[in-house]
């Protein structure tokens, strides 16, 4: 682009991935920070690339009809939400055209595909079960909270829309007694230091996990901070200690000491009881949770006949919803703590026809199909990389009736969808479903059958 000047007049008519407004002028691509489609700008530009340019708002000119109260003192500092200034309607168009769009850069033909409008939330506030905040001290106080994006500077936080207020309280309680007994807090530049982040979890009754992630192996004064921490919040009924010595980005480490209660939550997924313990993945929104597997479990028609492989099982959730229609469900993961934890889980349900192995799902399953192992229908609910070349062949080979794919992202679901499609599979329905109001982020089912089914 030639003859930029730090400064330009915008109109907004989409949002990225990133949640960054974008807007087109004389062939030139603009990304703009914290603006929503439909709004007029003058915008600064902040970093310019040969293809593009990111900017800042200078001025709102005209505000978008879609654009609202942030209702967050902390956005968009926080990080944690990308648009939450988008009207939350416009947030599930967005997130169901998203999906749309990656499946035609796949170039999938969605001719005779049925796309669902995205399922939204009732009430897209306060619906997370677990948040995860960084511990730092600043002027000799302590701070629980997130840093901004690329940056050493924390946010001290005593407030999130997204997570519930009882949990805000666990938040307050816990850097007051962090303040009162002068905690040790660790320095991520310098690398030394103990009490590095706080994660709460909860379930639908309201109970509490409080987790204290620390560098070292023991935490000084735990059981007085322990006890004052829960006296302030008595609906914590649990506190554990996690040991991560490393320097990462990964909030957790591998090894727990129980501090206070059994070190585990009971939660459900309709009337399934599952144990929750701090490693444990489960969804972050439970309502949305059961619109979810639901969808999934609808799609797969499943009959008492039918045999059924739920690859990246985890803890068994959606194992043991298929299990109570199917003849039998088998479950594959990687990690061996979720697949101990989904055994228990069945057991604790009263259900007996399942199994699960242990091991990475590339590796499982074709062991599986040479022992002639064979089922109607696959499920599967990867991570964000989606699936293995090795997995999506083997689903082929084994040539199921029906496969029902549960996506984090839809770009690589796009892309595995489309190496299905190419090996005899029909394309049927497409379920975006918000499981995280005010993020980019979108969850999506889709529905394939053999082309003889």
């Amino acid at each position: 682009m030639n003859n930029i000047t730090n400064f330009v007049e915008l109109s907004i008519i989409d949002i990225n991935h990133e949640g960054q407004g974008v807007a087109k002028l004389d062939n030139f691509v603009y990304f703009v920070n914290e603006a929503v489609t439909g709004d007029k700008v003058i915008a600064r530009i902040v970093e310019l690339k040969k293809n593009f340019a990111i900017c800042s708002i200078e001025k709102i000119i005209e505000k978008s009809i879609y654009r609202v109260d942030k209702k967050c003192e902390y956005f968009p500092k926080c990080g944690g939400c990308q648009i939450l200034g988008f009207d939350y309607q416009e947030q599930l168009k967005y997130k169901c055209n998203r999906v749309i769009n990656d499946f035609k850069k796949a170039r999938i033909n969605l001719e005779n595909v049925q796309v669902n409008n995205t399922l939204g939330m009732d009430k897209p506030f306060r619906y997370r079960n677990k948040t995860a905040f960084s511990v730092c001290k600043n002027r000799g106080k302590v701070q629980i909270g997130t840093y901004e994006s690329n940056s050493h500077n924390l946010i001290d936080i005593d407030t999130c829309v997204l997570q519930d207020e009882i949990c805000d309280k666990v938040v307050l309680a816990t850097k007051q007694i962090f303040n009162k007994y002068n905690v040790n807090t660790y320095d991520k530049v310098l690398n030394k230091g103990n009490v590095r982040h706080i994660v709460i979890r909860q379930n639908r009754d309201k109970e509490i996990m409080l987790i204290i992630v620390t560098n070292n192996k023991e935490l000084e004064n735990s059981k007085k901070i322990v006890e004052e921490i829960i006296k302030l919040v008595p609906q914590i009924k649990t506190v554990v200690q996690n040991i991560n010595s490393k320097s990462t980005s990964k909030i957790l480490g591998y090894k727990n000491k129980i501090l206070y209660g059994a070190g585990t939550l009971v939660d459900y997924i309709d009337d399934l009881k599952f144990i929750i313990s701090p490693h444990t993945f489960f969804q972050v929104n439970p309502n949305q949770t059961e619109k979810l597997y639901e969808t999934a479990i609808d799609y797969a028609e499943i009959s008492k006949d039918d045999v059924c492989f739920d690859l990246y099982c985890g803890i068994g959730t959606i194992s043991l919803m298929a299990a109570r229609k199917a003849k039998k469900v088998i479950g594959v993961e990687i990690v061996e703590q979720s697949i101990q934890d989904a055994k228990k889980n069945a057991i604790n349900n009263n259900i007996s026809n399942t199994e699960f192995f242990t091991g990475k799902v590339e590796e499982v399953l074709p062991k599986l199909y040479k022992k002639n192992i064979r089922p109607n229908i696959i499920i599967v609910d990867p991570p964000r990389k989606g699936c293995e070349k090795e997995v999506l062949k083997t689903i082929s080979d084994i040539n199921p009736e029906k496969i029902v794919y549960v996506s984090c992202n839809p770009a690589t679901l796009a892309r595995d969808v489309k190496l299905l499609v190419d090996s005899g599979y029909i394309l049927k329905k497409i379920q975006p479903v918000d499981m995280f109001g005010h993020s980019t982020h979108v969850e999506t089912v889709v529905r394939l059958c053999r082309q003889n089914h």
